[in-house]
């Protein structure tokens, strides 16, 4: 199980990155008359997964195990990175004006979202791990929803803003119109990242619940025990 959830997180984080910001979706609607505007990038979709894979690992793991995998997270983006240069980089076998235009494409795209990504995600991650793990003790294994979404929600702002900002300054990625202020269309997009986060977050407490429960058999590991030693320890 341990592999599974692995799997899943590593799996979801590599895609994630390699669609990045290669589209941006629009997911605007009108409320009372009222339009809001949400624009994500697609790379987005799959990225709350990865979260509630670090919950699951948490609950059941422990901090040390479930931050290591949130480091071999990292290495294996570095990984999908340095194969993305090699490819770019190694003589093409076509004589065509637009022979590699999709992967120097997709390259360009991937270099850019995997930088600003990564930055933040080691941010988010670790507070998502640490936090989990505070609302843990603080509730003495109580709780299961409080320290899901607890830890989820504060490192879902830190991501959101983090990723939404370095891909503007460094990678200059994002679809910005010269003829709108700046902070108001940045603005936009770390709104919009971030309520999808959020709702999506709010939705996958019940899966949380019912995954907890079923693991727990399943590994035979209680998912409401509390160890004695977590309150007195700081990890």
């Amino acid at each position: 199980m341990f592999l599974i959830l692995s799997g899943i997180f590593f799996g979801t984080l590599a895609m994630l990155n390699i669609l990045g910001i290669s589209r941006f979706i629009d997911l605007s609607f009108t409320v009372f008359g009222r339009h809001i505007p949400m624009v994500l990038a697609v790379g987005v979709l799959p990225y709350p997964i990865t979260f509630l894979c670090t919950d699951f690992l948490s609950e059941f793991y422990g901090r040390e195990r479930t931050n290591f995998v949130v480091f071999v997270g990292l290495l294996i983006n570095l990984w999908v990175v340095a194969f993305l240069w090699l490819g770019g980089v190694l003589p093409g076998a076509g004589d065509a004006p637009d022979e590699g235009a999709v992967f120097f494409a997709i390259r360009t795209l991937a270099f850019g979202a995997v930088t600003a990504s990564m930055i933040a995600y080691l941010a988010a991650q670790f507070i998502d791990v640490y936090l989990f793990h505070f609302w843990r003790r603080l509730t003495r294994g109580k709780h299961l929803w409080l320290r899901n979404n607890g830890s989820t929600l504060v490192s879902q702002m830190v991501d959101t803003t983090a990723v939404i900002l370095i891909t503007h300054f460094f990678a200059g990625a994002l679809p910005i119109s010269d003829d709108q202020a700046l902070w108001p269309q940045l603005m936009v997009f770390i709104a919009s990242g971030y309520v999808f986060k959020l709702v999506v977050a709010l939705l996958d407490t019940i899966p949380f619940y019912i995954g907890a429960q079923w693991l727990g058999r399943y590994i035979e590991i209680d998912p409401y025990r509390f160890d004695e030693s977590e309150s007195s320890s700081s990890g």
